[in-house]
């Protein structure tokens, strides 16, 4: 590891939130890039990215870090991502054989047309429970996520208009995204029912 970045994991140990702030400038972009080349999914990627870099924050007081910084964290967001696939796959899995067991098609050729009426009914259902999970988030939170989504304003901004720190934008952001996802979760179930009402 070069001088330069042992002194940042070393500010990192003492809870410097400048050191903090280099992790987010310095290898933010490119580990969402990397992230979203597994899971194929931006609002994916950067949730596993956010909750690695918040982790790093986390444990910063045992940090040990014996090569590069950024290979460090490469390693870390791929690890997350690899498990986020087997728990994605496994989902799909059981679910597909429950509907198997109970001996209906996968394969309905209109799952997915537009002009299927199920399909308009999960995408308006979608659309609400997607608008109450923001309602649900706490304050800040939801200001923070509503002006980075719907005002595509950046993070400097945000804080600005908040008065807040970059740092804490970034960790309400964080935040609302993982909340986002374990309340929408669910819908992958309600795809799976939907494969068996149509037959």
């Amino acid at each position: 590891m070069k001088k330069q970045e042992q002194i940042i994991v070393d500010l990192l140990k003492k809870g410097d939130e400048k050191a903090y702030k280099y992790l987010y400038d310095e290898h933010y972009v490119l580990l969402c890039k990397m992230a979203n080349e597994f899971v194929r999914d931006v609002f994916m990627a950067e949730n596993i990215v956010g909750d690695t870099l918040f982790h790093v924050w986390e444990i910063r007081e045992t940090l040990e870090i014996n090569i590069s910084i950024r290979s460090y964290l490469v390693r870390a967001v791929r690890n997350r991502c690899i498990n986020y696939l087997n728990i994605k796959r496994e989902q799909w899995e059981e679910g597909f054989t429950a509907i198997e067991e109970n001996g209906d098609s996968i394969m309905h050729p209109n799952l997915f047309s537009d002009a299927y009426p199920l399909a308009s009914l999960l995408e308006k259902e979608l659309e609400e429970e997607i608008r109450q999970a923001i309602n649900r988030l706490p304050d800040e939170c939801r200001a923070v996520f509503i002006k980075s989504r719907f005002e595509e304003k950046t993070y400097e901004c945000i804080a600005r208009e908040l008065g807040i720190s970059v740092n804490t934008v970034k960790y309400h952001m964080k935040m609302a995204l993982s909340r986002l996802n374990a309340d929408l979760s669910k819908y992958l179930l309600l795809l799976l029912i939907a494969f068996r009402q149509i037959n």
